[in-house]
């Protein structure tokens, strides 16, 4: 953790890390990589284990990928809960579409709904729609990654209020994932947003437009988005700052 110019405690970007700070935070990824690799092929020896470690490097290393670093926070109560949550939504999400299929009198109205996400973090977006897809009923169908869009197929939206249901029980999901494994501003923001809407100060969230989406249109819906948005901001500062450096003090 650092400190930003205000007093506040930050998570680093990724290229304020240091090189082993860097594998450090990947350390998990890896690992995940090689157990990958040995399940593939079914035993452990040596050469196994290394030729594991070998490809995990080179697939991180020489493949360009944006760099996945872990926040380097887990709560394992919050993980608990949020697997049991979503046992639970497999349950009762199953039972609902079971009864749907079989009712004779359903008829199948379904629509396509944009969700704007809280935070921009790649790794909670994917555990996001990963958790999403695994509930019946619902599947992520495309991402922008650019603005933080989920686009979702809902099963059985009938109506306006259906849609805000699937958009409120997704960016819970969201939540309970920022909260098991999000950085520690990320969940204090989300603590805070729970505290203020049970005293009934912000009420539901509004619904957001398909159109172009910016950090600072984001911002106002919930504290993470403006957590992110600063950090984007002061990001988008530090470079002008190195360019005008660069150039010689002209901007």
């Amino acid at each position: 953790m650092t400190t930003d110019a205000a007093g506040e405690r930050r998570t680093p970007a990724p290229e304020e890390f240091s090189r082993w700070e860097a594998v450090w935070r990947q350390l998990p990824l890896l690992l995940g990589l090689v157990a990958l690799w040995i399940f593939l092929w079914d035993h452990i020896d040596v050469l196994t284990v290394t030729t594991g470690i070998l490809l995990a490097i080179a697939v991180t290393r020489l493949l360009y990928l944006p760099p996945v670093l872990l926040s380097g926070r887990f709560n394992v109560w919050r993980a608990l809960l949020l697997g049991l949550r979503m046992m639970f939504d497999v349950v009762v999400a199953s039972i609902q579409v079971a009864t749907k299929a079989v009712w004779p009198t359903w008829q199948p109205m379904n629509a396509i709904i944009d969700v704007q996400l809280l935070t921009r973090s790649d790794l909670v977006t994917t555990l996001t729609a990963e958790a999403i897809s695994v509930v019946p009923g619902t599947v992520v169908v495309d991402i922008d990654r650019e603005r933080g869009l989920l686009y979702c197929h809902e099963l059985g939206a009938r109506d306006q209020a259906d849609i805000d249901r699937a958009r409120e029980r997704i960016l819970r999901t969201e939540e309970r994932i920022v909260l098991a494994i999000g950085t520690r501003a990320q969940a204090r923001a989300v603590h805070e947003a729970r505290r203020r809407r049970r005293a009934g100060e912000t009420g539901a969230m509004p619904t957001v437009p398909t159109g172009d989406v910016t950090p600072s249109q984001t911002a106002p819906r919930h504290p993470v988005a403006e957590h992110d948005a600063a950090s984007e901001t002061r990001d988008v500062d530090r470079d002008r700052g190195d360019a005008a450096d660069r150039n010689g003090g002209m901007p």
